[in-house]
């Protein structure tokens, strides 16, 4: 950003995110930290005037990913391996007065993982998002690259395969419509140390199990942040 660099930093510190306790998950099955990423087809960084707009009518559908910087998980370790998920809901994720489940699931799995790592990221990707991912109508096995750029904030990207994508880009004063924008929905998911906001330059998802696919560009739709489980 030009001009107030300092000041829209300091914006943006402001709105990393601590999930609420109401979602956390059960008791976790080992210790595990790494970066998360998550888009919509709905903007999470908005104001009411646009948010009111698209309730019920977008924001269904996600794709959230986690990649395992260290750790294990039902003592199986998972140093480096990437998970994903893609959902369908029946309302806009997040709204307060819809009701988004039963929601669809897909699981796709990192696949330089061994039989044993699967499961552990399946039963790991489940804990941390709940009743979101609880009815999986597919598990698939893909090539995931997650990669974050620490040198241009809110920069990062996810390839799962032929799947799904997501690249982003930090959001900047240009990316305002009301004015008034803030973090209206919160990260889909819990145990994260920090998410922050972003533009989904690109958002994307090409499977045939959800009976949707979507391909969005520069929607302010994406949290990019850290876990620790």
């Amino acid at each position: 950003m030009k001009g107030n660099g300092a000041a829209w930093s300091l914006l943006l510190a402001g709105a990393l995110i601590a999930l609420p306790s109401g979602a956390r998950a059960a008791q976790p099955a080992g210790h595990v930290s790494g970066e998360y990423i998550e888009s919509r087809t709905a903007d999470v960084y908005t104001g009411p005037c646009f948010a009111n707009s698209e309730v019920n009518l977008t924001g269904q559908e996600a794709v959230l990913a986690w990649h395992v910087d260290k750790g294990t998980w039902e003592s199986v370790s998972l140093d480096g391996l990437s998970v994903a998920a893609v959902v369908r809901a029946n309302a806009t994720l997040g709204d307060a007065f819809s009701n988004p489940f039963p929601a669809k699931a897909v699981l796709i799995v990192d696949q330089r993982a061994n039989a044993a790592q699967r499961a552990a990221l399946v039963n790991f990707a489940q804990a941390q998002a709940g009743k979101l991912l609880s009815n999986v109508v597919a598990t698939e096995t893909r090539p995931i690259r997650f990669t974050v750029d620490a040198s241009k904030h809110g920069t990062a990207s996810l390839e799962v395969g032929d799947l799904a994508q997501i690249t982003t880009r930090a959001i900047t004063e240009a990316d305002e419509i009301c004015h008034n924008e803030d973090v209206y929905y919160q990260p889909l998911v819990s145990h994260l140390t920090h998410a922050m906001p972003a533009v989904a330059t690109k958002s994307s998802y090409s499977g045939n199990h959800l009976g949707s696919t979507w391909n969005e560009s520069n929607r302010r739709s994406a949290f990019i942040g850290t876990f620790v489980v």
